[in-house]
């Protein structure tokens, strides 16, 4: 008798397509279902924007003489500043889940790998789009006026959610090397401070230094903030026109820097993860 060697039926493409996107969808749902348990994290992250608005509106503001207004200038470099803090909060649950363990308990459940990361990421847009629409409210309050048109208002929200989301994968993967949230914090700070200030989110990047200057006109910051002064129509017309490509072109230089970061730390992401859960 010959044996019979039993034929293991292998998912196709669009049933492993299926269950990253059902999967991914639990993980967003888990990620809610705590913002709603958990409302410190959702009320700081509105206060958050709402006091940078009033501080720099009414503090700096006042010091700073810019032609146009400065809270027109302002509010966009606002938006950038506080949906890249936003994406912090990614790696900031997965190092709190690595080290509470719940990570492991992933790692025994049938499910994508990748599901864990899309999801997670997803559940800082949440966050994100809150954060956004308190603080347009209170940029509406202190003198801010969209003055493009609605698609153009439309794409510009679109642009900062997308850039947050692509950052998002830039948390996780730090998220996933580091041992606890605490350390996570730490060194999150220490990239996201130079990265928000030293651009022209909060004053034009042609008064900075030359050294500054020049990180500031590449900073991918100052691509979406640009991006996003020019679709809500707050862009002066006084000032000079700016000499760098990413500032000229500031929507397709948003564009690509999300391209790249996504290309790049999409697979170093979902690799770290199966690294981790499987020691």
């Amino acid at each position: 008798m010959t044996a019979t060697i039993p034929v293991i039926d292998r998912p196709s493409i669009v049933e492993r397509l299926s269950m990253v996107v059902s999967d991914s969808l639990t993980i967003l749902k888990r990620g809610v279902i705590k913002i709603k348990r958990v409302p410190d994290v959702l009320i700081f992250s509105t206060l958050s924007p709402i006091m940078f608005v009033l501080l720099f509106a009414y503090i700096f503001g006042a010091a700073i003489d810019m032609p146009g207004g400065y809270r027109e200038f302002l509010i966009a470099g606002i938006f950038a500043q506080t949906v890249v803090f936003g994406a912090t909060f990614t790696g900031a649950a997965l190092a709190e889940d690595m080290q509470k363990g719940i990570i492991d308990r992933f790692r025994s459940l049938p499910m994508a790998p990748s599901a864990v990361l899309i999801g997670r990421t997803l559940s800082d847009v949440v966050i994100n789009v809150v954060s956004l629409t308190v603080m347009s409210l209170t940029g509406l309050v202190v003198g801010w006026r969209i003055r493009g048109s609605f698609l153009d208002a439309v794409l510009a929200y679109a642009l900062l959610l997308l850039f947050a989301y692509a950052l998002s994968w830039v948390m996780a993967y730090v998220g996933l090397l580091v041992r606890a949230p605490e350390v996570f914090n730490n060194a999150s700070f220490m990239v996201i401070f130079p990265l928000t200030f030293i651009g022209n989110t909060f004053v034009p990047s042609e008064k900075l230094p030359t050294v500054l200057r020049v990180i500031a006109e590449w900073n991918p910051v100052s691509a979406v903030t640009q991006a996003t002064r020019d679709l809500f129509g707050n862009t002066n017309a006084l000032a000079p026109p700016p000499t760098a490509w990413p500032l000229q072109h500031p929507e397709l230089a948003t564009v690509i820097w999300m391209v790249l970061i996504m290309v790049v730390f999409v697979p170093l992401a979902v690799r770290q993860y199966k690294k981790t859960v499987s020691r």
